[in-house]
């Protein structure tokens, strides 16, 4: 039952974005071009899917259990660290070149365009690396641990 509702979760998840035109990669760029011809789509959708999050996540909190796992697997890290912040760069970067992420790329690889494809190997290519070399490049370079831990921050109620 866990794969057919991720399989379900994932269709969901790939039809909202062909819906709302992220799929796009135009759609991003046009996003990202704030001295340009700026498109505020993106802005929309984010607002949505934080909302939808938001109410999921509210929803599940209240629940002793999850509907398809023996218990919740929640984050158990608030901290930034370097790869933390590596990997958000590289993210941002690639998506600012690119104007395609991970999912959308899933989505668009069914028409088999070359770019996509070519993106989606290398993202691909990128994941093993990281799993492979990452994570000893990490601790090798590491001479202590600098991380940031958020919960001791003043958040924006505080003033």
């Amino acid at each position: 039952m866990p794969l057919l509702a991720s399989f379900v979760c994932g269709l969901i998840f790939g039809a909202g974005l062909l819906i709302s035109g992220m799929t796009d990669p135009q759609k991003v760029l046009g996003f990202l071009d704030l001295f340009g011809a700026w498109d505020a789509t993106l802005a929309f959708v984010m607002a949505g899917a934080v909302a939808v999050a938001a109410t999921g996540f509210a929803i599940a909190r209240q629940r002793t259990a999850p509907a398809f796992s023996a218990r919740f697997l929640w984050p158990d890290r608030n901290d930034i660290d370097a790869p933390l912040v590596a990997g958000a760069v590289l993210f941002g970067i690639g998506w600012g070149l690119a104007g395609i992420c991970p999912g959308p790329a899933l989505v668009n690889l069914a028409g088999l365009s070359l770019p996509i494809v070519v993106f989606v190997i290398a993202m691909l290519a990128g994941m093993i690396g990281q799993n492979l070399f990452g994570k000893n490049l990490w601790r090798r370079h590491a001479v202590a641990p600098h991380t940031i831990d958020t919960a001791s921050l003043p958040s924006r109620a505080d003033g």
